[in-house]
């Protein structure tokens, strides 16, 4: 194994190969020293634990800077960054007593790798963990507890993600560093992911089209897999969840193993549902899903470079709910249903030169998508390959200027092998580059940067002119310039203020240049446009965040102008009962924004009481409202951490939310009711002599209450979403 990986990655380049330890101690303001803080370098994939004399020690590093992060669970956080430039550095750190618990995150997404408190762009990290405890269903479930983030449901196996009004393929997901195509076009196309082997996500809400083309007009979600062990050691770890409402259950095993150059992991998961059930005690007929996914990974690295290849294979066997028909807890998902077969491979490689860097990332991804009408043989099959490639040089500073040049590609091909056709049989192919520099001086930071964009769709002709299902071949090329400029500044110790412009684009999707024929989704009879353009846009955002060791603030202000926003119209016509809409284009803008607050009083500093509050407006240029646009949101949790012999960690949570009344609706929709939502957690890790596991309870929906999302694509039906869902899950470090 060793031999193939150097011959694939050695002979590459010719590094300069600087060796540099990175060591020191950690302490406490009283001078103590502190055993079992973990020091971090992410970036690195290095990680070590202090030992009883409160020193660690991280060797065979490259040159350059690097973040660190400090962190232990009595202790507020700290994040340093070290320049490697010499055999030997020493860095002793002191840690203070926690009150906020927050760890000054290193932002992945925005590819300088800055810290959060340096980045010029306001984005949200959030745990997996975090979502764990609130006991969510699904991954995007979890995602929808993040403000400015809603979820777009049908049942409870089908969710897509919406940023600030926008879904679908304006929002863009990246997975293993790479960014995941799986046909987003369609609705009933849920996000494809599973939490399993995820340690956390980074949201960007607005325009990324200058870091990752077409389709990140919306904003990114920005998954980061979860670690490999510490240098020299062993781990494995086995999780389960149970599901009150949908009789759910949820497993994982992971295991982990690493050396001081190589590192490997493997993980399995496994979820099955029923139906879920309403208030009214009946289930909804055929939201039952199982899924099976599988993850592995392998690293290694030297003061030089490092490699990492990471594997994922996800099977998702899901039932299409219509109405509400017989009562059952069955599993095995109904006609109809949808088998969704994804695998993502990628190939991440770090090249360290004496004052540069080189990142070279490469991926595969195929999503295998059939539709099950009334038999095993399947009415729709749509196969997608996708290959990209990401190169983004790192250029020696000059001063304190930080410069990337970066080339990004696309190949893309589609082909159908069921009765019923969609999309035709398609090819895209994207080419991008980019350059962007950050610039930082005293208390502010600057960065701008450009990009120019090429996308190329050609299709095949398929079917008899005139008739449902016939596609012309198309061959089109779309490209755009795109530019972002985003300043930060530091009023204060305390006081942040970030403000930011930028452009974004999106290219046509297959559906919107080639529908020809009804959408059983939604009984539409959907005619393509083949000569639409871009969707182009431009936001501005305004950050303000306030926060000392007691109170925290925020504010998030955004604007965003869409010119040519696609949408579908009824054109007055009938065809076979169905009544026909066209893609259609119009200016639209929408704006809006977040804002919260975080108060642990002193001396309670056990107690944490936060709030926030999301709003978001789209309308289009002509004064009619945008479909899917989430209704206001406004949330408050109150959270105390519990500590007593045998349980650390410990929390107990009451989380109260409220979705105002929708009215303001697109056309198709109708207006939602006002309705609140209680939930209650408690967890934390629960030790008994050597032995020690984590625990998480949670009730979702505690007042049983009967509401409908404004999102839920069962709306239209009349059928409400889950009642009441008590939650259990366990984790066993092996």
């Amino acid at each position: 194994m060793k031999s193939i990986f150097y011959a694939l990655f050695l002979g590459l380049c010719i590094f300069a190969n600087a060796q540099n330890k990175l060591s020191g101690t950690v302490t406490d303001e009283n001078k103590n020293t502190l055993e079992n803080v973990i020091v971090s370098i992410p970036e690195l994939h290095k990680e070590t634990k202090t030992n009883a004399q409160g020193v660690y020690e991280l060797s065979n590093l490259p040159s350059g800077s690097f973040a660190v992060i400090f962190t232990h669970a009595d202790y507020d956080s700290n994040t340093s960054t070290v320049k490697l430039n010499q055999s030997e550095i020493a860095l002793d750190i002191t840690l203070t007593e926690a009150h906020t618990h927050h760890i000054d995150e290193v932002i992945i997404s925005t590819v300088f790798n800055k810290m959060q408190s340096q980045n010029v762009m306001k984005v949200e990290n959030k745990k997996i963990k975090d979502f764990e405890q609130k006991g969510v269903t699904s991954l995007v479930e979890g995602l929808a507890t993040i403000p400015g983030v809603s979820n777009v449901s049908t049942g409870t196996s089908i969710g897509k993600p919406v940023i600030r009004g926008l879904s679908g393929n304006r929002v863009l997901i990246y997975t293993q560093g790479v960014r995941l195509e799986n046909q987003q076009f369609g609705e009933e196309h849920g996000l494809g992911l599973n939490d399993s082997g995820i340690e956390s996500v980074e949201v960007i809400k607005g325009p990324a089209s200058l870091l990752y083309g077409s389709d990140a007009l919306g904003g990114v979600l920005y998954f980061n897999p979860e670690k490999f062990a510490n240098a020299n050691s062993y781990s494995a770890d086995l999780s389960q969840k149970f599901f009150s409402n949908t009789l759910g259950s949820s497993t994982q095993f992971g295991l982990k193993t690493s050396s001081e150059n190589w590192k490997f992991l493997v993980r399995g998961g496994y979820n099955t549902h029923a139906d879920y059930k309403l208030p009214d005690g009946n289930r909804v007929t055929n939201t039952r899903f199982e899924e099976t996914d599988f993850k592995t990974g392998i690293s290694y690295s030297n003061s030089s470079f490092s490699s990492t290849f990471r594997y994922n294979v996800n099977l998702m066997n899901l039932g299409l709910p219509e109405e509400l028909g017989v009562n059952t807890t069955v599993r095995n998902p109904d006609f109809p249903r949808q088998g969704v077969f994804s695998q993502i491979a990628s190939l991440h490689n770090k090249f360290y030169f004496k004052n540069s860097k080189l990142d070279l990332d490469l991926g595969y991804i195929s999503n295998d998508r059939k539709e099950f009408e009334d038999s095993l043989q399947p009415i729709l099959d749509m196969d997608l390959q996708t290959f990209n490639f990401d190169a983004k040089y790192y250029l020696p500073h000059i001063g304190k200027i930080e410069t990337i040049v970066g080339v990004q590609g696309m190949s893309q091909t589609n082909k159908n092998f069921g009765e019923e056709i969609l999309i035709p049989n398609a090819k895209t192919n994207d080419i991008g580059a980019l350059i962007t520099s950050n610039y930082e001086w005293k208390k502010n930071t600057i960065q701008l940067g450009v990009r120019f964009d090429n996308r190329n769709i050609s299709t095949e002709t398929h079917g008899v002119v005139g008739e449902e299902g016939y596609f012309k071949a198309i061959d089109r090329n779309f490209n755009s310039f795109n530019a972002s400029l985003g300043y930060k500044t530091s009023i204060s110790e305390k006081l942040t203020v970030r403000l930011n412009l930028a452009s974004g684009f999106r290219a046509p999707n297959l559906a919107e240049l080639t529908s020809n024929g009804v959408h059983e989704g939604s009984n539409r009879y959907e005619i393509g446009n083949a000569n639409l353009k871009n969707e182009q846009n431009i936001q501005a955002d305004l950050n303000v965040e306030y926060g000392n060791k007691h109170f925290e603030f925020f504010v998030n202000g955004f604007y965003n102008k869409i010119n040519n926003y696609i949408f579908i119209s009824p054109n007055g016509s009938v065809i076979d009962d169905n009544d026909v809409y066209d893609y259609v284009q119009a200016n639209a803008n929408l704006y809006g924004g977040e804002a919260g607050v975080h108060f642990h009083p002193h001396p309670m500093d056990w107690l944490h009481v936060t709030s926030s509050f999301e709003s978001v407006i789209g309308k289009r240029e002509s004064g009619e409202y945008l479909p899917l646009i989430p209704s206001n949101k406004w949330s408050n949790t109150i959270k105390t951490e519990l500590k007593w012999n045998g349980f650390k960690e410990g929390y107990f949570s009451l989380n109260l939310d409220t979705f105002f009344a929708q009215n303001n609706v697109g056309e198709f929709e109708t207006s939602t009711s006002e309705y609140s939502l209680l939930n209650l957690g408690f967890g934390g890790i629960v030790s008994w002599n050597t032995f020690k596991f984590s625990l998480n309870l949670s009730a979702n929906n505690v007042l049983d209450r009967n509401y409908i999302s404004h999102l839920s694509r069962l709306k239209a039906d009349g059928i409400s979403n889950m009642g009441r869902n008590f939650v259990v899950g366990l984790k066993f470090n092996l």
